[in-house]
């Protein structure tokens, strides 16, 4: 039986087949290390941990959740973003759950996009942003991301004809894979473009609170009037090592929580409300404490990546924000080759630039989210393999 078309056109979702490539491997005897997933390594946060153990004992989680997400969880996450960065929000029209970002960058695109419409995408970019326009019937405008303009799409140079014509532009910073970050000038660029060609912005905050050397990542909604035209992702998998936890939340714009949430009313019932109580205990219990702590060891990571790759002569730019590290292939090598090259010679696997897009061609993507004496191994064998490969 035929698929759809929308399924048939769809490239093989990237983690998925690194992760295959790694077990294959593996099942062949080899010992690989993994640096091409971004999956926190560490335990998720205690109070999270907690508070999922003394609630889910309780019967009233285990009916179905609250349409929108549960007062307390909404209240929460509001909270945190006055804390955090001095937006406030309403919460009872401003806030919705969501089983993961995932689910709501999926949902939110089909929520707005058709056929007919233009949907614009970094690149490179998180293939889940082109692959959920495409199963709108949306065409995809990519925006390129060029480390001449510090990975920054140049919205200034989009023509009036392709603006009229769009639903939604994405922006992910900080951003992965590059690590690359948005100054506040930016975010204002990005709002009064929205605001004039009455496009939504959908800003995914994936890594909100991971920052290096005092950074700390800004929430589009701070710009002034941002929540009259954008809407922003914010997730617990990443700040609070809770990526299997599926919990987050879409905040801001009240039209477009609102057609997202009647999206969401056909297709899921919303994250378990045990699972949202835990949530809440970890924002309630004055987080920044854990979050120093986590940024504290991936900074410590991330010093010994860069110095690492700088000696292998392939660094690219120093990254402020995320966990990642996005750096050249050696010399003469595609992305694919490379990691084929690093995964054969080395035994470390790590993600092609080219899977994120045509601009990611020729880069790499290293994950941090492995305990500091992996990676140590990982980047001596990469050298190694990049020392036998040039003196051959």
């Amino acid at each position: 039986m035929q698929t759809a078309a929308r399924v048939t056109h769809l490239p093989p979702y990237l983690f998925l087949s690194l992760d295959q490539m790694v077990q294959r491997e593996r099942a062949r005897g080899r010992d690989i290390i993994n640096l091409g997933i971004g999956d926190p390594d560490m335990p998720s946060a205690p109070d999270a941990v907690i508070a999922l153990q003394q609630t889910v004992n309780d019967p009233e989680t285990h009916r179905y959740p609250e349409a929108l997400g549960s007062k307390r969880f909404r209240k929460a996450i509001t909270d945190r973003y006055h804390a955090r960065f001095g937006v406030d929000l309403d919460p009872e029209t401003q806030v919705i759950s969501l089983i993961g970002s995932k689910e709501g960058i999926a949902h939110l695109t089909w929520a707005y996009a058709e056929p007919g419409d233009l949907v614009l995408v970094p690149d490179p970019a998180y293939p889940v942003y082109r692959a959920q326009a495409e199963f709108t019937g949306a065409t995809v405008y990519p925006l390129p991301l060029l480390p001449e303009n510090h990975f920054l799409p140049n919205l200034g140079t989009l023509d009036p004809s392709i603006l009229v014509r769009s639903k939604l532009l994405w922006l992910n910073y900080p951003n992965n894979p590059t690590g690359a970050v948005a100054p506040r000038a930016f975010y204002e660029e990005a709002v009064s473009l929205c605001r004039q060609y009455d496009i939504l912005l959908c800003s995914d905050l994936a890594y909100a609170d991971i920052g290096f050397g005092g950074y700390r990542p800004e929430s589009v909604l701070s710009i002034p009037g941002a929540d009259e035209v954008a809407i922003e992702l914010y997730s617990l998998s990443k700040s609070f090592n809770m990526t299997g936890w599926r919990i987050a939340a879409a905040v801001g714009m009240r039209s477009a929580v609102l057609a997202l949430g009647q999206v969401k009313s056909y297709l899921d019932s919303g994250p378990f409300t045990a699972i949202q109580n835990a949530a809440v205990a970890v924002l309630d219990t004055e987080p920044d404490a854990f979050i120093r702590g986590l940024n504290t060891i991936y900074e410590k990571r991330l010093n010994l990546a860069l110095r690492e790759i700088r000696a292998m002569g392939l660094l690219g730019e120093v990254p402020r924000s995320t966990f990642y590290v996005w750096f050249r292939t050696p010399p003469g090598m595609s992305s694919a080759a490379a990691a084929s090259f690093f995964v054969q010679a080395a035994g470390v696997a790590l993600t092609p630039g080219s899977a994120y897009g045509v601009y990611g061609e020729g880069w790499l993507r290293l994950s941090l989210t492995v305990p500091f004496v992996t990676l140590e191994d990982a980047l001596m064998r990469m050298r190694q393999a990049l020392s036998h490969r040039d003196n051959r």
